[in-house]
């Protein structure tokens, strides 16, 4: 059996790898702005739909189980096939794959919004999540292939920067739309970024493939889409409940088998596999998803659960409440550009240890949040050093991961580490149905345990990068 070798986890590497397949160096910034507004449809999405739960749950009758399917139904799609969105660019084209993406996730956005329905709804965010599985790796594999050197660590960063400052006004414009007309109508400002991203796809952006002609993993994705979906399943039995019932294991039982026989059929498929073991065979590609999986699954549950807080017991109305965490998207956005140069010159350790680190202070900070308390006093701060800890973080993550494997590998390699970020948010919104049944004084408590569970992670994100990436070269030559 054949593995690719995977690189020493420098940012530095892709330099060996600067010369991108022929295709997307006639129109980089087309590139960019196409890459931009196509991954910015899953950065507002998440957003909104989190300010919008109060008046979705109120609207629908929605238990706490269902409105974590509302949005699991979205990250259990996206984790599982983002593995093979990568892939599947490879093999038929990036841009091609790109383009069904944003068009399905466009399509589903408008069920949303036209069928407003608890089933529908749950449909149509299974359907963004398969568009976003497309849309995403092969946004960013498109996008490292039109730049080398500093300038990808720059792309990057602004790649980054544009999805942060497009959740930052998404909070405030979905919640101004909840308060002043109904739910449904957030969904409607993802279909122009869906026409704009393909208009300049099919305009300006050529074709670009890998050359690969393997046959496409449906095997692995079937079983892990079933296996993630047994766990999230009974994490969620068991966080509504708090008890270990039947349906808990049964659903866990489920998960784990079919995650097993996964990881089987990937062993027997080599390099042919959705998530070839042998990216795994370097140390950095694993602590470098390893510490994605806890950071992101950390800042998946306070951001779901934050603004969920505000409104329900904190007296936010719905267009405060995305007014309050506008801060967290800001700072990244100013932040990730100008980190993602800085990772080019003196590499990744130390900015993906100190981030992480940062963000569990911050999430701390968020224990002095309760009621009554003042804004800018607790939630403010809170929100702005964890802000300030991702900003930290952010692009030099991306940049490590891309930089890890052989250029043929780099759409795999996308939707490997973004498929572990959303299986992170996937496991954390799943154990957060005890917080959401709570109401009153109890949801604080709750959101206070949640929080010191969330600094664990992100602080034990950053001892993994310490040491996991202690062979990374500090200084560029």
């Amino acid at each position: 059996m054949s593995h690719q070798t995977p690189h020493d986890c420098d940012p530095r590497a892709a330099s060996a790898a600067d010369t991108a397949p022929s295709g997307n160096q006639s129109h980089p910034r087309s590139v960019l702005i196409m890459s931009v507004l196509a991954s910015s449809l899953a950065f507002i999405d998440g957003s909104i739909v989190t300010v919008a739960l109060p008046a979705i749950r109120a609207d629908l009758d929605a238990s706490a189980a269902a409105i974590q399917w509302v949005v699991n139904a979205y990250f259990l799609p996206l984790a599982a096939l983002l593995l093979i969105g990568g892939a599947l660019g490879d093999h038929y084209g990036r841009k091609t794959m790109l383009m069904l993406g944003t068009a399905l996730f466009g399509a589903a956005s408008l069920l949303c919004a036209l069928v407003p329905t608890l089933e529908a709804l749950i449909i149509g965010r299974a359907g963004q999540g398969i568009g976003g599985a497309l849309l995403l790796p092969n946004s960013l594999a498109l996008l490292n292939g039109a730049f080398a050197g500093e300038a990808r660590g720059r792309a990057v960063g602004t790649w980054a920067a544009a999805g942060a400052i497009g959740g930052a006004v998404a909070p405030l414009a979905g919640g101004w739309i909840v308060e002043n007309y109904a739910w449904p109508a957030i969904f409607w400002l993802l279909v122009p970024l869906s026409i704009a991203a393909i208009t300049i796809a099919l305009t300006r952006v050529d074709e670009v493939t890998s050359g690969d002609t393997n046959s496409i993993d449906w095997p692995g994705a079937a079983t892990a889409t079933i296996g993630l979906g047994g766990i999230a399943l009974a994490l969620t039995f068991w966080s509504e409940g708090g008890s270990i019932t039947t349906n808990v294991v049964t659903a866990g039982i489920v998960g784990l088998g079919f995650l097993a026989f996964f990881l089987k059929i990937e062993r027997a498929a080599g390099d042919h596999a959705m998530m070839p073991l042998g990216l795994f065979g370097g140390q950095c590609v694993v602590a470098l998803n390893l510490l994605t999986f806890l950071l992101y699954g950390a800042l998946g549950a306070l951001l779901l659960i934050l603004p969920y807080l505000l409104i329900e017991s904190g007296g936010y109305s719905e267009t405060l409440a995305g007014l309050a965490i506008m801060p967290f998207p800001l700072i990244i956005g100013l932040g990730s550009p100008i980190m993602g140069g800085i990772a080019e010159r003196i590499g990744a350790r130390l900015p993906l240890t100190i981030g992480p680190l940062v963000v569990a202070g911050g999430l701390l900070l968020g224990m002095r949040i309760s009621e009554g308390s003042d804004y800018w006093t607790t939630v403010l701060p809170a929100i702005a050093v964890v802000g300030i800890g991702m900003a930290l973080a952010v692009a030099p993550l991306t940049s490590a991961v891309m930089a890890a494997v052989e250029e043929r590998y780099t759409g795999t390699a996308s939707g490997l580490n973004n498929a572990v970020s959303r299986t992170g948010n996937l496991i954390a919104v799943a154990l957060m149905g005890g917080v959401l049944s709570l109401t009153g004084s109890a949801l604080f408590g709750g959101f206070h345990d949640a929080l010191l569970a969330m600094a664990a992670a992100a602080a034990l994100a950053g001892v993994v990068a310490w040491f996991g990436l202690s062979n990374l070269n500090i200084a560029k030559d």
